[in-house]
């Protein structure tokens, strides 16, 4: 008996829900369904079901060991699917994503796993509703051109789709931009809707981030000096930042971190403190904190970048015995100055070594 498609339409706005959730059911009962993302058509399935990963394979004449790219709702999926996503892959994600970005990771349950978070609130709320990783190829036949509208995906796949919806002109109509994060130095896979250029831009430079309480004094004089010492050495290849863990954004540097800094022709009456994020520190190559109660906070926000987060004394040589810098902040001048002294020296060999 031939398959007979159901194709339904959805404004790409305000779609029905109830055909969001019917498509949802499809997909998790084994079907194959016809979806838009922002750049072109695609057949979704349930990455999980073995039965329906075979269809697709079939209908888009794959080899059965050349695995789809996984296609999420929300960027914490990738941690579930990928392991050692480093800190140019959270770039390009926390960048680009939802959007017309495919990246190659290394898989947890297989060697590398391609993953891509559309810009189309129809794609989403679908993947949403199947709750795990969808399959989601372009909708064509093998050597046939990705689909840009739904007239050619549906063309030559009706009857062999169980379900089709229809959502009109897509937002951008060119595919994904693939980028390879598997090797040492990223490579880009396929052009897509974003330029080389632009993918180079966003990963080209290092990003240190300095963590103490409140992000109005021992952060905010290692971020100043570094800064300082960089330009000083004409470099522009790493960004610095700071922030607490604990505390009020928006607050002002000390000014006892003002008067130290003045001394060094630093000026940083414009600083307003801030507090950490994950994406903050998932972003960062370096992670520099004052105190090891600091490194407890930020592992705890972010555990997935232990092997990026070093106490800032550990870089230094004075008192070795006791690698906490600790906060100067209601204490007399000399305790700023020690403080002081202490970033700097470790900041010289930081500014060496990045």
């Amino acid at each position: 008996m031939a398959l007979i498609t159901k194709i339904v339409k959805v404004d790409p706005l305000k779609p029905d829900e109830k055909l969001l959730k019917e498509a949802a059911g499809v997909i998790k009962s084994a079907g194959l369904v016809i979806i838009p993302t922002e750049t072109v058509y695609g057949i979704a399935a349930d990455s999980f079901n073995q039965r329906a990963i075979e269809r697709l394979s079939e209908i888009k004449k794959r080899p059965k060991d050349k695995p789809f790219t996984l296609t999420i709702d929300k960027i914490e999926r990738a941690g579930e699917l990928a392991c050692e996503i480093s800190p140019a892959a959270y770039k390009l994600i926390h960048r680009f994503w939802p959007g017309p970005l495919t990246i190659i990771l290394k898989g947890i349950n297989q060697p590398t796993v391609g993953l891509r978070m559309p810009d189309n609130q129809v794609t989403l709320k679908i993947i949403s509703e199947v709750g795990r990783a969808v399959a989601l190829p372009s909708a064509n036949l093998a050597g046939e051109p990705a689909p840009e509208n739904f007239e050619a995906a549906i063309k030559d796949l009706d009857g062999l789709v169980d379900f089709a919806i229809d959502a009109g002109a897509l937002k951008i109509g060119v595919e994904s931009t693939i980028v390879d994060l598997t090797a040492k130095i990223p490579q880009i896979a396929r052009l897509g809707a974003i330029s080389g250029e632009e993918i180079n831009k966003a990963i080209s430079k290092k990003s240190i981030l300095f963590v103490c309480t409140g992000n109005t004094c021992r952060s905010v004089i290692a971020e100043a000096l570094l800064k300082k010492m960089l330009r000083d050495n004409k470099r522009n290849d790493v960004e610095v930042s700071s922030a607490g863990v604990t505390t009020i954004s928006g607050a002002s540097a000390s000014q006892s971190a003002k008067d130290i800094l003045a001394k060094e022709g630093i000026n940083v009456s414009g600083h307003l403190s801030r507090e950490i994020t994950r994406e903050m520190l998932q972003k960062s190559d370096l992670i520099l904190v004052m105190e090891r109660l600091h490194e407890s906070a930020v592992l705890s926000l972010a555990p997935e970048v232990k092997n990026r987060v070093f106490l800032l004394k550990e870089f230094a040589k004075i008192d070795e015995n006791n690698l906490d810098i600790t906060d100067p902040m209601g204490k007399p001048p000399d305790s700023y100055e020690r403080t002081f002294v202490s970033i700097k020296e470790a900041l010289e060999r930081v500014a060496r070594l990045i």
